[in-house]
């Protein structure tokens, strides 16, 4: 732009001024989780909503792995948004069709398929992700070279035999029609699940591809692939296509078109493939899990809100676990979400659970981003006709998370109107006052059964191990939804100029944030401080932007004392209100 006008002569300038910037709403009730299950992307971190999407992604529970299962569906009962990473070891492999020798291979999703390299004359197809589960999966491909389309099992499921794709016609114009072509480069594929271990029937079809062409480059009307490999690996929920053997498909699959291919060459019937070798992860280690939930270390990647530890039968084992957890989630690590954790099943199943649990515990790193209870819940595993135990950290955070819903992040999550437990038969055991004391005092949260009340989350303190206003969950999770809110704010004044200006389009955008949450009781008052008296000609120079917030949080009622005080009939009451305490 010019220094000045922007035009040589007399004219009419319009220009846009953006002062608009304002606080974007952040999401508050985004869970995180690894577990053990039987089928889906591992290594990844997947977003699901509801239990019928968990099923649908990572598979119906077995008995192994029921427990890491129900506790990813609980948290679901409160919030539909949680991320999981399915956890699995060296021994896991993908179930797949191979020549004799040759190992099963390990592809815990599509990038990790993307980076591996197949020989073409070993294997064909490999189920899409590791376990056992991949072993009832079989294809059948009929080609143009199948002599007999006409008896094929699944020659109804289509329109017509496969013949030469309009990509291939399309070589030489003096091919009139698809069935006057030489090249014959068609073939329908379906993968149906043999076992009938997915869906609960045997050979029910799950997917078909119809007319993809065996030629590499072949391209559809509108210019998207229609080779098979191609189509195969882009759309298939179950199946990749390693290679394609020339003793299965033809010595031409593979190769580009040309009009002396012959893809029916070496083909005379239609080709059926079982699956096998698929092995299972059994038990995920300490590293297993923390390997999984190093997908969650980065806070640009993903936004999440609640860490969620998955069961420890072992108080060691859980103690490492939390706290690399507390690690990632901490000031030293992404610093904008809580962990949620429940003791190790060994320690409540003892004869004093109480001193179990508060020893077994000392080892918890104490923070502010950590949230702590006390128990396993009994629940209905309506997939294995079982009751089980679950541990409560998965539904304590959903908890929290439907108190972001309901009401808002600096309430408490505790209590008779939102510390309800959903869907739960029973506790491993139910602490008396006298033991809910003591777990507090630890900084445990109880989780009682009380009668004519239910099940409810008896606490609301954070695992911090000094007095403060942190020691509380409204309040920490208070401050986390205003840092992440008011950093993302400051996003858009990077690299303007640190003056009186910007000064003022800051402290206008986030004042009305601030004094939206206060008259929303998340806030008694508050002080924002942005101008000359922070922001010093050092701090300009040294190309800096500091804005400093006071801010007074609400607290939560912990004990209540009601005082009942007998008075003479004679007595005004303005004469003793003030005398008690």
């Amino acid at each position: 732009m010019a220094l000045f006008s922007p035009s040589e002569s007399p004219a009419v300038v319009v220009k846009e001024v953006d002062l608009t910037n304002g606080v974007a709403n952040v999401p508050t009730s985004t869970g995180a989780f690894v577990g053990n299950f039987n089928w889906g992307p591992a290594d990844e971190a997947t977003r699901v909503n509801n239990e019928a999407t968990l099923v649908n992604t990572f598979g119906a529970p077995s008995t192994t792995n029921t427990v890491d299962f129900h506790s990813a569906a609980y948290y679901l009962r409160y919030s539909d948004d949680l991320y999981i990473v399915r956890g699995t070891d060296a021994s896991a492999k993908n179930a797949w069709d191979s020549a004799a020798g040759v190992a099963a291979p390990t592809i815990n999703n599509q990038t990790h398929f993307d980076t591996q390299t197949f020989s073409n004359d070993s294997h064909s197809f490999v189920a899409r992700f590791p376990g056992t589960l991949g072993n009832s999966l079989a294809v059948s491909v009929s080609t143009a070279g199948d002599a007999d389309f006409a008896n094929w099992l699944y020659q109804a499921r289509f329109d017509g035999p496969p013949q030469t794709s309009p990509y291939a016609v399309g070589l030489d114009s003096a091919l009139a029609t698809e069935a006057n072509s030489l090249i014959k480069d068609e073939a329908h594929v379906v993968v149906y699940d043999e076992d009938g271990d997915i869906t609960g029937t045997k050979g029910q079809i799950l997917e078909t591809f119809p007319y993809v062409s065996l030629a590499l480059g072949a391209k559809r009307s509108d210019g998207s692939t229609n080779f098979m490999k191609n189509v195969i690996n882009n759309q298939s929920q179950y199946i990749y296509m390693a290679g394609m053997p020339a003793a299965k498909f033809g010595t031409n699959a593979g190769t580009a078109a040309t009009t002396a291919s012959d893809y029916t060459a070496g083909i005379s019937a239609d080709v059926n493939v079982s699956l096998n070798g698929g092995v299972s992860t059994a038990t995920l280690t300490t590293g297993n899990i923390a390997s999984g939930f190093d997908n969650f270390e980065d806070p640009n990647a993903l936004s999440i809100d609640f860490l969620i530890a998955p069961q420890s039968l072992i108080p060691a084992n859980n103690v490492t676990i939390v706290n690399d957890l507390v690690s990632i989630a901490g000031p030293n690590g992404r610093a904008d979400c809580m962990v949620v954790a429940s003791p190790a099943k060994n320690d409540i199943v003892t004869a004093t659970p109480n001193a179990s649990i508060i020893t077994g515990i000392a080892g918890f790193t104490r923070s502010s981003y950590l949230a702590v209870d006390n128990n396993y819940l009994k629940v209905y595993d309506k997939y294995n006709d079982n009751y089980i135990f679950i541990p409560a950290a998965s539904s304590t955070a959903g908890i929290m998370a439907a108190t972001d819903n309901n009401a808002a992040p600096w309430f408490s999550p505790a209590g008779t109107r939102r510390g309800q437990y959903f869907g739960v038969t029973n506790l491993l055991y139910s602490p008396n006052k006298a033991e809910r004391d003591a777990l507090y005092t630890a900084g445990i949260n109880p989780i009682a059964n009380i009668p004519g009340q239910g099940i409810i989350l008896y606490g609301d303190k954070t695992h911090l191990a000094r007095p403060s206003a942190f020691d509380r969950i409204n309040v920490r999770r208070l401050f986390l939804v205003l840092e992440r809110a008011i950093a993302a704010a400051a996003q858009n004044i990077l690299f303007e100029f640190n003056d009186e200006f910007t000064r003022a389009e800051f402290v206008n955008v986030v004042e009305p944030l601030l004094r939206d949450v206060k008259g929303r009781r998340g806030i008694t008052d508050f002080k924002l401080v942005c101008d000359g008296t922070n922001n010093t000609p050092l701090v300009i120079d040294t190309n800096q932007f500091i804005a400093t917030l006071f801010i007074k949080p609400a607290r939560s009622i912990n004990f209540i004392t009601l005082n009942f005080t007998a008075v003479r009939t004679g007595v005004a009451f303005e004469e003793v209100v003030g005398t008690v305490s």
